[in-house]
């Protein structure tokens, strides 16, 4: 029955937006009316509103609360998605301020003498849009209004001018900053919760064991790993579009003929150039390059890009008039000279000590209120001139109103449609299409593509991404990451606003071209766009490392990076030491038995033995790594004939245990069945047959597994395990091989600060003598912080430290106290002088080992990737590895 009120429920919501229902009310309206339905059924048939919701029903939500039903499926707090109406005002901004036609203006006379060359400035200045605005319908629309006459002046045909326009302005769903990755990137990180809950649970069934490691978890994602992922492919884009219409020019010139600039290429051309490529570039550099640099947030960096473009807007709606550059000069300055002090001199407002502290804070104020004066005065020219300013606050107000009712709308409908049992309904559906994963991905793909024809980007991301992410990103086999799946389903959904009859990108077009300009020369003229971007899709599908090479890249780069110890990295930092052992293995041998012939009789007996067995642990980390990889292959090669028995075997069971769940559901509806009803009787019959024919299935299944699968799977498990023994042996090994090196080598080399300290400990005698008891202990646990501090130091600290506890007691014992004090300093004393010996006799060799084995047999205890290894990891961690066999 549950099927017949998701049927109800997809039926209401295309009804109302086929017949124009606004559609932040058609997805809560469809929602709202399809539960008062079902609620009004099960209470006339079952006496209970919630018999025909699988999930929650409407008592559980109505008892939730408004509250909580927020906290639960919508968030307006969500820090992602405060960074939409920035980067709306600011590509509104840009349009309305005639940014964007001075720009298409300038490209088509710098590359018109080119054949093909003003079809090329379209594709140019389309990526640049796309990099400012990410708005799709205005792209086409402002491009559509400024090229397409001049394109049809110059004898460009209409199909080649019309697809050119078309596909360029839609370059904004997938080129950042875009609004689609935003909300992509919202909804994957919800979709990534699920699907790592479902991967965990899968697990548990699969082998077991209570706890999934924690290197098998779902890859979450951001809005800025988001815009990173999908640069990349967009870009790709762009050189592809731009190179068909050269070949198309060079093979047929009077399609795309060439476009002879009137006037002379001299400086003041250069200048005019200049000023209109130079700021959109330099407004791209500082959003995306904020990001990419890891300097800004992606809320920081769109509101960076919405005050660049108040600037940008203050002085090309001034242009002709008196101190036209003024606001953005001014701002310009201000912002260097602040980049200039955080580079040099770096403010700390609670510790200002220095007179210099002072200068640089005023001069920040100053450089702020500058600034601020600045926006001030830019928006006042935008305010002044044809009411610019309101104009781009009003329309920014509406998308985004629109964008978060939408959001809200959809939210309720995914719940309802979760409360009909609707996700597990798509779920059995792509869990039993042939193909595995990619026999799913394409399915969800094709249905998108689709969808994609009558309904916006927006209602796709918040309606279909939800339902169908998690089942995607769980599959253990594929094992995607959420940035790769994001920017295939926007790659997608930039490809169905071009596909006729229905593209949304033709019908914007078609409200501003020539009435002489034919709709069936749109629809030729975008099918080779279409192939272009199928192509790339293709393209970036099978080769994942071109979407997660770069978020990788700087998330590892980043000062918030995961240490090498993180469980992630394990297996690509094996990788990598593996190729390295391969090339610097001699050399690091050689470091090796070079150390072990270091005098070692200056240090504490404790540290030598340490070291002395760090030795011959790095020399058995070639060994265990040699094991680690031979392990590896043993499981690969006998994964070839297994795996397929494996994931075989798991399908029958995944069938099982689907079958036991209906079971179950129809024995409680069973026991749900009003006993008076007058066709109570009936009814159980009915589902008493239909749970004899799914226990009849489940025996049939069982009685399909074949009979060798509990020894293959158990001889299959046990070299799983070996393998993950062997490399537990080796970053044991490895770790306990570079620990008493790197805290030898700080505990010697901070002798300079012990010796700094000896005033200081000297000087408690006579504080401890003259002072109260509780004012001399506060002066020692001063003292003690200091020492803390310094590696190695911790007999000294302990000895100090009885001092204090001797001032601190019940009765203050200052005789003990000094006793106290007199054997630190004889500690003191030792522990200085073999610091002293050893930084002559042992500290240079200790430091030409460690800088050795650094990057290979220490790079586990690391406390970030160094710079020079950052782009081999990022590189093995952006192919997604198959960790199915493990389930």
């Amino acid at each position: 029955m549950e099927v017949f009120f998701i049927a109800l429920l997809i039926l209401l919501m295309m009804t109302a937006l086929g017949a124009g229902f606004p559609v932040a009310f058609a997805l809560p309206g469809s929602a709202v009316v399809a539960v008062g339905i079902a609620a009004l059924a099960g209470w006339l048939t079952h006496g209970n509103v919630d018999a025909f919701f699988t999930q929650d029903g409407p008592s559980q939500w109505l008892t939730a609360g408004v509250t909580n039903f927020r906290g639960v499926y919508w968030d307006p707090d969500r820090d992602t998605l405060i960074a939409i109406p920035l980067f709306v005002f600011m590509g509104i901004m840009l349009q309305k301020s005639r940014i964007a036609e001075d720009l298409l203006v300038t490209m088509a006379q710098l590359f018109g003498p080119v054949r093909g060359g003003l079809g090329i400035s379209v594709v140019f200045v389309g990526g640049l849009l796309a990099a400012t605005t990410g708005i799709v319908g205005a792209t086409v629309v402002a491009m559509g209004l400024i090229s397409l006459p001049a394109m049809l002046r110059n004898n460009y045909s209409h199909p080649l001018a019309t697809g050119t326009i078309a596909a360029s302005g839609t370059l904004g769903q997938i080129i950042p900053p875009s609004i689609v990755l935003i909300i992509l990137a919202d909804q994957l990180g919800s979709a990534t919760d699920q699907a790592g809950s479902a991967r965990k649970l899968l697990y548990k069934l699969s082998t077991g064991e209570l706890t999934m490691p924690s290197s098998f978890d779902v890859t979450s994602t951001s809005a800025g790993e988001m815009f990173l992922g999908a640069l990349v492919p967009g870009l790709m884009l762009v050189a592809v579009y731009a190179v068909f219409i050269l070949i198309v020019a060079a093979l047929r010139p009077k399609v795309a003929p060439a476009v002879h600039y009137e006037g002379k290429y001299d400086l003041r051309f250069v200048g005019r150039v200049f000023t209109s490529l130079v700021p959109p570039l330099a407004l791209i550099f500082l959003v995306l390059g904020s990001i990419i640099l890891g300097i800004a947030t992606v809320n920081q960096a769109g509101a960076v890009g919405a005050a660049g473009a108040l600037i940008m807007a203050g002085y090309q709606l001034y242009q002709g008039k008196p101190h036209t550059y003024w606001p953005a000069a001014l701002a310009l300055v201000s912002v260097a000279i602040l980049v200039f002090g955080t580079q040099h001199h770096p403010i700390n407002v609670k510790k200002l000590t220095t007179s210099a502290d002072f200068i640089w804070l005023t001069i920040s104020a100053v450089c702020v209120v500058a600034l601020l004066a600045a926006l001030i005065w830019s928006g006042l020219r935008a305010l002044k001139t044809d009411n610019t300013l309101q104009s781009v606050m009003v329309e920014t107000a509406k998308t985004s109103s629109l964008v978060f009712i939408i959001l809200m709308g959809a939210a309720m409908l995914t719940a309802v449609f979760r409360g009909f049992g609707g996700e597990d309904l798509v779920k059995h559906f792509l869990n039993s299409l042939p193909g595995g994963f990619w026999g799913q991905f394409f399915t969800v793909m094709a249905v998108i593509f689709i969808l994609g024809f009558f309904i916006d980007f927006i209602e796709i991301s918040v309606v279909v991404v939800p339902i169908v992410a998690p089942i995607l990103l769980a599959d253990p086999q594929a094992n995607v990451t959420a940035v790769w799946l994001g920017v295939m389903i926007g790659i997608n959904m930039q490809t169905s606003f071009l596909t006729p009859p229905f593209g949304f990108a033709l019908f914007y077009l078609r409200g501003v071209a020539p009435a002489f300009v034919k709709t069936l020369s749109m629809y030729k003229g975008v099918i080779p766009f279409i192939l272009m971007q199928l192509l790339v899709l293709l393209v970036v599908a099978f080769s994942p490392r071109l979407v997660n090479y770069l978020p990788q890249r700087v998330t590892l780069a980043a000062s918030t990076a995961p240490p090498p110890i993180n469980p992630g990295l394990q297996f690509c930092i094996e990788e990598y030491v593996t190729d390295q052992l391969k090339t610097k293995g001699p050399a690091i041998r050689a470091a090796i038995a070079k150390a072990r012939g270091l005098d070692l009789a200056s240090l504490p007996e404790e540290m030598r033995k340490d070291i002395t067995d760090s030795f011959v642990k790095a020399t058995a980390a070639f060994g265990l790594l040699d094991a680690v990889g031979k392990t590896t292959a043993t499981v690969n090669t006998r994964a070839e004939t297994y795996a397929p028995l494996h994931h075989h075997v798991r399908d029958i069971q995944d069938e099982i245990r689907r079958n036991d769940a209906m079971v179950k559901k129809l024995k409680d509806e069973i026991e749900a069945v009003p006993p008076k009803a007058a066709d109570a009787d009936s009814r159980k019959k009915a589902l008493t047959a239909e749970i004899a024919a799914l226990e009849a299935s489940n025996k049939k299944l069982k009685s399909s597994i074949p009979a060798d699968w509990e020894s293959r799977h158990k001889a299959f498990r046990q070299l799983l395990a070996a393998d993950r023994r062997a490399r537990l042996t080796y970053r044991r090994d490895v770790d306990s091989a570079y620990e008493p090196v790197i805290k030898a080598v700080k505990t010697i080399e901070g002798v300079s600060a012990l010796e700094a300290l000896k005033s200081e400990l000297e000087g408690l005698r006579g504080i401890i003598n003259s002072q109260p008891a509780d004012k001399a202990a506060d002066t020692i646990e001063t003292t003690l912080s200091k020492i803390g501090a310094i590696p190695g130091a911790d007999k000294v600290r302990s000895e100090l430290y009885k001092a204090r506890r001797a001032l601190t007691s019940r009765t203050p014992d200052k005789d003990e106290a000094i006793k106290a004090l007199n054997k630190t300093m004889s500690t003191y004393a030792d522990e200085l002088a073999w610091r002293r010996k050893a930084t002559q006799d042992v500290l240079p060799g200790l430091k030409a080992y460690e800088r050795a084995i650094h990057d290979t047999i220490g790079l586990r205890k690391q406390e970030k990737l160094p710079q020079n290894i950052v782009p081999s990891i990022a590189d093995c961690t952006a192919y997604p590895r198959d960790i199915s066999l493990y389930f």
